[in-house]
């Protein structure tokens, strides 16, 4: 019973407290002063509280925009968005931030922290990469303005962390032509691949697979384009072989690669 007691007092002061806040928050928004709400909002922050900051610092924004204090406030409120999990609201106030202070000591955080809010608002590597391409875009930019940056590091990081979602995309993307028996189309994309990509861990799988789709394109075509697809499979044989003499897939190539000599050599005397 003395433990209930206990818990009922404990939350009754919690929600007590709540109130006070909620009542002394909304008599700070009706204050026609900016500066009461300029004060409120940089304590708000400092307290971590990033969502009573971030709006009063989007109300009087407006308001004092040309004067000293509007720097910090458009700066801290990039920020607030950003602890808030906004990013591409953040992004976006941290870019009007540079382009409004470009001679501003922040000015380069600010570049980098909007090309960052990119970077972690990208999905994972099987999703749209559209913003994946804009952050790295954007970070790369950075460096090219700031090459001797504290920040550079970190940014390269970010572009290495980003190439290797969308190399990672890009492979799935090719894999899936193949699955899908789009066995022409496999064969562009897993070109398109190895030129793309051409340091990447995946090119042994990719040359291989090279040869299967056109192996597999040149034993489903009709017969009058069997010749030269079969002939282009045993190309890509040729290159696989050369390129990863010791690979794993080598005996299923070489599987392959004899019953593509065999169906040349029917085909040849059918002819």
């Amino acid at each position: 019973m003395l433990k209930r007691g206990l818990m009922r007092h404990f939350l009754l002061i919690i929600i007590i407290f709540l109130v006070a806040s909620c009542s002394k928050f909304r008599r700070i928004e009706k204050n026609p002063d900016w500066k009461v709400k300029y004060d409120a909002a940089m304590n708000y922050y400092e307290n971590k509280d990033y969502y009573r900051s971030s709006i009063l610092f989007e109300q009087i924004l407006p308001i004092i925009r040309g004067l000293p204090e509007g720097e910090k406030v458009q700066f801290y409120l990039a920020y607030a968005q950003y602890y808030q999990e906004f990013y591409l609201l953040a992004a976006h106030h941290f870019k009007t931030f540079y382009e409004t202070y470009a001679r501003s000591e922040f000015a380069q955080e600010a570049r980098y922290m909007r090309a960052y809010s990119l970077y972690v608002n990208s999905p994972e590597y099987n999703l749209d990469q559209t913003s994946s391409i804009e952050a790295v875009v954007s970070m790369q930019n950075f460096i090219n303005r700031y090459p001797n940056s504290e920040f550079r590091d970190d940014a390269s990081k970010v572009i290495d962390d980003i190439q290797q979602k969308l190399e990672k995309k890009a492979y799935e993307n090719a894999k899936q032509y193949y699955k899908l028996e789009y066995f022409k189309a496999a064969v562009v994309a897993f070109e398109s691949f190895a030129n793309d990509y051409p340091d990447s861990e995946f090119n042994e799988e990719i040359s291989f697979l090279k040869f299967m789709a056109q192996y597999r394109l040149a034993e489903k075509s009709i017969y009058s384009k069997q010749e030269e697809r079969y002939r282009k499979a045993n190309e890509f044989y040729l290159e696989f072989l050369d390129l990863y003499p010791s690979s794993a897939y080598l005996r299923e190539a070489d599987k392959k690669y004899g019953d593509s000599l065999s169906k040349l050599n029917q085909l040849a005397k059918n002819n």
